[in-house]
């Protein structure tokens, strides 16, 4: 009896054709929405579970290196050298091949262990084709990340350097005739530039000087020109120098400049 009884109150008050017809109709939207809802939610998961699979493009690296401790005696010269596709380097500490590989001068690189400007390695690294600076130099930074376990942040700090301005005179330096690219060199007694702008020569005097140096003077174009002065007295001699030759000083200042901050490194073993 009490069965009977559930059954008719479930079934109560009564429904004529046209509710019960209505009631179908609502039951069958509702279901068509829960399906069309379930089926976005599916495809929103697909696309997310293929996003998650998908590989990141693998980072340029060079196709054979070699790392080893270098065979030169102390004192001898190092340097960098880099050709289409391949890059050698002697004599050199990693601090040096940051240089190269980031762009920044050895004196905004900070932190690290003592040995990172002091043990010295030979490199030889062949790129798989031929390649340009750009790409060679991302491949030599996965190169020290891979071999060196290089991590590395940058950021900027206040550094004691100099502004590159316009002296009394003005400027005397020889605006350039050529219309190919810039070239330049700066080693312990001379700066030379072909086709360069002031913000190439306060790099190179930021290399020489070993402190930030950063373009005020507001001169645009290309110069050609050679700064020499005495190499025992590089840091006195520089600055008098550059007012005589070139008709530009440099002023004592506080710059904001980027840096490299070496977060980890570890040394390479030969291969």
């Amino acid at each position: 009896m009490r069965v009977k009884e559930m059954r008719a109150t479930a079934n109560w008050p009564p429904m004529n054709a046209d509710e019960r017809r209505w009631k179908d109709r609502r039951f069958i939207g509702v279901h068509r929405r829960s399906s069309v809802a379930n089926s976005l939610v599916s495809g929103l998961l697909a696309i997310l579970t293929s996003a998650s699979f998908a590989q990141t493009p693998a980072a340029p690296a060079f196709e054979v290196a070699s790392i080893k401790p270098t065979a030169s005696e102390p004192g001898s010269s190092s340097g960098v050298t880099s050709k289409t596709g391949r890059i050698e380097a002697r004599n050199v500490t990693l601090k040096r091949c940051m240089r190269g590989a980031y762009g920044i001068p050895e004196a905004q690189i900070f932190g690290g262990p003592k040995w990172v400007d002091e043990e010295r390695y030979d490199i030889d690294a062949k790129a798989p084709g031929p390649a340009g600076d750009h790409a060679m130099m991302a491949m030599l930074q996965q190169l020290l990340a891979e071999r060196f376990q290089l991590v590395v942040h940058r950021e900027t700090r206040p550094l004691s350097g100099y502004a590159l301005v316009v002296g009394k005179k003005g400027i005397t330096a020889k605006p350039s005739e050529s219309a190919g690219p810039s070239n330049s060199s700066a080693n312990r007694h001379s700066i030379e530039g072909e086709a360069c702008s002031m913000g190439c020569l306060a790099t190179k005097l930021a290399e020489v000087l070993h402190a930030p140096v950063t373009d005020s003077t507001g001169v645009e174009g290309r110069f050609d020109f050679k700064l020499e002065w005495t190499p025992d007295e590089m840091q006195t001699a520089v600055l008098p120098a550059l007012e005589e030759q070139l008709g530009l000083k440099l002023e004592g200042r506080k710059i904001p400049t980027e840096v490299l901050v070496i977060d980890r490194a570890e040394k390479a073993t030969a291969n």
